[in-house]
């Protein structure tokens, strides 16, 4: 009905009047998106004011202008030709088609990073398609996605038929110019003036010296890091990724002699003492916040927030705990690399990078030599992520997926099979290997769609967020787990470490930050109580090879971006890939790196939600130093594949 009473009113009007009216319709949208990008996510932005979101959307004009560019050129190319034909029927038919289909996807990325943001914690980039081409079973989860999220389609159909109903409204004609020859003269140089206003509205202004536009220009606009996102646009931001190397060589030191010195990759074994053949075993919990751990957050007053894992609770009363410990990445193939090779997530996950084919030392290769057998468990489907292809590139001997556990009845049709199942297949399995042994073992219930086995409905705390029952399933899984390894030969002589492989949006506002965003468990438990403490110094998922490698005495020398743990003078830093900037933790202040300048520093404990910008007021020189040194040494041995010794 609507798109039949706007076209009721149609009007002919001059076609360069036309092609602006529509260009600005567009803009409209996009704004649009951007309120209900704000309004369905208000909670990640507890600093913007209404004043400050005014300055938000005046940000976001520039973003939208160069994402519509790049998007309507061919439209406007064709739009602009200086031919009367083009006013016939089949010809703007043709034209509406080409701005719909073009517009339509613009806008549908914008919707959907509505709900995708909340996971990632950034507007999507082009990376995204690398990851669903290394994923399994993305059409049910795409169906899932429309499902669960039903509301995005309807708000997407509405703005499409409003879009179509606004474009039809006017109908371009010509100047009044009959001779065809006149005309197409007189329509060359409106062409040019297009193209002179078209690059510097790409570029984000008019000045000789004004670069093109990146993502990193939206912080001209904001008070916070994680604000960029309100700025920009998710189309801006796939274009603007689109191709790019996530590794580039940097030059912040010249001399090598002066980098090794501030930082060095190269672990180098400082004891002689005979290795240690115990067994590994690494749990690897799919989204498990901090925040979902009690016994990591005991102020918390309302029941809702004390606890959702009792036995994880439990254990942390058995083991070395670091209660400030923090991932690297924000997605599960960032953790991967993280955990078990000790290589961040920076810039693009190292799995999906350009620079995934490079030689690496991961815990599984390094022990493999020293005569362990490893195994990765993972129950989803076999090619899920690419786990099963980067586990054995890092040298894990055996994978088991859907395919080895063998019982489809325990699928869960999305994601994997249910926790409880499978990590009874996991103690299982263990049983069967030889010692000494490294395992480790990635959970999959804790996810979207937030479901539990049909047993268990109705019988776990709903909590804030539907999360939280699955959160509880999956400790309730492994708490059966450690019920059936301790009756297991194998069990004394291990040494288990648990972790999560990222963290998701809690409901919580102490975690709603841009350091907090990263929060995980991190705990090492033995049965003999030999890891037994807090540690409430700094600590990140690349800590835990070479943690676990100096406690085994792993005679060798190898590379790992991460430190020892238990080395009292190991420096601790957590270095995390956000909005365009390197943010690095270190004692209680963090620091950003932006376009390779220093361009925030907060104090984290004192100023928690990071409104006061330090930068100018304190001197950081051996922090700054580190951080830079680490950014050098990750992207140079990256970009020159010298992840490995032998090639240093």
């Amino acid at each position: 009905m609507l798109k039949l009473r706007l076209n009721k009113t149609r009007h002919e009007a001059n076609e360069y009047l036309v092609l602006l009216y529509r260009i600005t319709i567009l803009m409209g949208f996009y704004s649009l998106c951007r309120i209900l990008f704000y309004l369905f996510n208000t909670a990640s932005f507890p600093q913007v004011t209404f004043q400050s979101f005014l300055t938000i959307m005046r940000g976001g004009l520039m973003f939208d202008i160069s994402a519509l560019i790049y998007l309507n050129a061919v439209y406007m190319l064709f739009f602009l030709l200086p031919f009367r034909f083009k006013f016939t029927g089949w010809y703007q038919k043709s034209l509406k088609w080409i701005f719909m289909i073009g517009n339509g996807a613009g806008i549908a990325f914008n919707l959907i990073d509505i709900i995708y943001y909340r996971y990632i914690l950034k507007r999507t980039t082009a990376s995204m398609f690398d990851v669903a081409a290394f994923d399994a079973g993305n059409t049910n989860l795409i169906v899932r996605f429309f499902y669960d999220f039903w509301y995005i389609l309807l708000i997407f159909i509405f703005l499409m038929v409003l879009l179509s109903g606004l474009y039809s409204i006017l109908k371009p004609k010509p100047f009044r110019i009959k001779n065809p020859y006149v005309y197409f003269i007189s329509g060359i140089p409106i062409i040019f003036i297009v193209l002179g206003l078209s690059v510097i509205g790409v570029r984000g202004g008019w000045r000789h010296s004004t670069r093109p536009i990146n993502m990193n220009n939206a912080g001209a606009f904001v008070n916070t890091s994680e604000e960029m996102s309100l700025v920009q646009n998710t189309p801006f931001c796939i274009m603007r990724t689109w191709g790019k190397k996530a590794f580039e060589t940097k030059s912040f030191f010249t001399s090598d002699e002066e980098l090794e010195r501030i930082y060095s990759p190269v672990h180098t074994p400082d004891s002689v003492a005979p290795t240690r053949k115990e067994n590994v075993v690494i749990i690897i919990l799919e989204s498990f916040n901090r925040a979902f751990v009690g016994g990591l957050n005991q102020h918390y007053e309302d029941p809702r927030d004390r606890s959702y894992t009792p036995f994880l609770d439990s254990l942390i009363n058995e083991s070395l705990v670091f209660p400030n410990a923090f991932a690297n990445g924000r997605k599960s193939i960032d953790a991967i690399p993280s955990v078990t090779a000790s290589i961040p997530a920076l810039v693009l996950p190292y799995i999906i990078s350009e620079r995934s084919g490079n030689a690496i030392n991961s815990i599984a290769g390094l022990l493999a030599g020293q005569g362990y057998q490893t195994a990765f468990f993972h129950g989803a489907p076999n090619g899920s992520m690419g786990f099963d292809a980067f586990t054995k590139i890092a040298g894990y001997q055996k994978y088991f997926g859907l395919n080895e556990y063998g019982k489809e009845g325990d699928f869960d049709g999305i994601w994997g099979v249910w926790d409880e199942p499978y990590f009874q297949f996991f103690a299982r399995e263990m049983n069967t290997m030889q010692e000494p042994f490294l395992t480790t073992v990635f959970s999959v219930s804790s996810h979207h769609p937030y479901e539990v086995p049909e047993k268990y409905k109705g019988k776990f705390p709903e909590g804030r967020i539907p999360l939280n029952k699955c959160i509880r399933y999956t400790d309730l899984s492994l708490q059966k787990f450690f019920d059936t390894a301790r009756k297991m030969p194998w069990f004394e002589n291990t040494l288990f470490v648990i972790t999560a492989d990222h963290a998701v949006d809690s409901d919580i506002l102490e975690y709603y930050t841009s350091v907090n965003h990263f929060a995980v468990p991190l705990l090492f438990y033995k049965a003999d109580g030999s890891f037994k403490g807090i540690d409430n110094g700094l600590a990140q998922q690349i800590d835990i090879m070479p943690t676990i490698l100096s406690y085994l005495n792993y005679p060798f020398q190898y590379i790992a971006f991460g430190n020892d743990l238990l080395d009292k003078n190991s420096p601790r830093f957590v270095i995390n890939y956000i909005q365009d900037s390197y943010q690095f933790l270190s004692g209680d202040y963090v620091f950003y790196l932006t376009d390779d300048k220093l361009t925030a520093i907060y104090n984290r404990k004192e100023d928690p939600k990071l409104a006061k910008n330090l930068l100018g007021t304190v001197d950081f020189q051996q922090e700054q130093q580190l951080q830079k040194a680490i950014v050098q040494q990750f992207n140079n041995r990256m970009a020159e594949n010298r992840l490995v010794i032998g090639k240093n």
